[in-house]
């Protein structure tokens, strides 16, 4: 059975439920399943380069908005998952549509989940700007992909238009908030639940399935 992954690699609750899911799949219900990242984004909006998070957050929320605040309840899921946001290091905010063409490569060459650890783990963790080619090939070199593969890759416009057509699948299918898992194209679980209910909802699709 195939999940389909609809996330933005700048979504934290995106990285809670990846790690939610990994728990999940490592039950005996996740015998026989396939992930399948598709692209969502956030923020399509923004320059390509994207743009300076603290400013972002001052426009948005007034001159009192603090860059490094992590909200008290993401702050507790994110360690119940065993994760640890450094809100305080993103400095940018980035427009993750490259990113998402880099995750077509890695579904290309069978190393999609690495690449979105890798990619998460970039921005969360370490606060690198994922919009950068040089964060993108090294997220690409960490998850097995060659340097010199994904830096040829990145330079040309291979996988921007099966990215476009999943961002507007995505519309079709109604999808209008991440992380959101479609199961066998039929069952969708929206939401960063927990790994018992992604354990559940799995084995019930797979017996609804047989």
């Amino acid at each position: 059975m195939e999940i389909e992954v609809f996330s933005d690699v700048v979504c934290p609750w995106c990285y809670i439920g990846k790690r939610r899911l990994d728990a999940a799949l490592k039950t005996p219900v996740g015998e026989g399943v396939t992930l399948r990242w598709r692209p969502y984004q956030l923020r399509p909006g923004l320059p390509a380069n994207g743009v300076e998070r603290a400013e972002h957050l001052r426009a948005r929320y007034g001159e009192d908005a603090d860059p490094g605040r992590v909200p008290q309840r993401l702050a507790a899921e994110a360690e119940d998952a065993g994760l640890t946001f450094d809100f305080a290091a993103m400095k940018r905010l980035p427009n993750t549509f490259q990113a998402h063409r880099l995750m077509e490569l890695a579904w290309d060459e069978g190393v999609q989940h690495q690449l979105a650890e890798a990619l998460f783990d970039a921005y969360f963790r370490a606060g690198k700007d994922i919009s950068q080619k040089a964060t993108l090939i090294e997220a690409a070199e960490q998850s097995g992909i060659e340097g010199i593969r994904a830096a040829g890759y990145l330079d040309g416009d291979a996988g921007a238009d099966r990215v476009r057509q999943q961002l507007e699948r995505a519309v079709e299918l109604g999808v209008s908030g991440v992380p959101c898992y479609l199961l066998a194209g039929r069952f969708t679980l929206p939401g960063a639940q927990t790994s018992e209910v992604m354990e559940q909802f799995i084995q019930r699709a797979k017996e609804r399935l047989a």
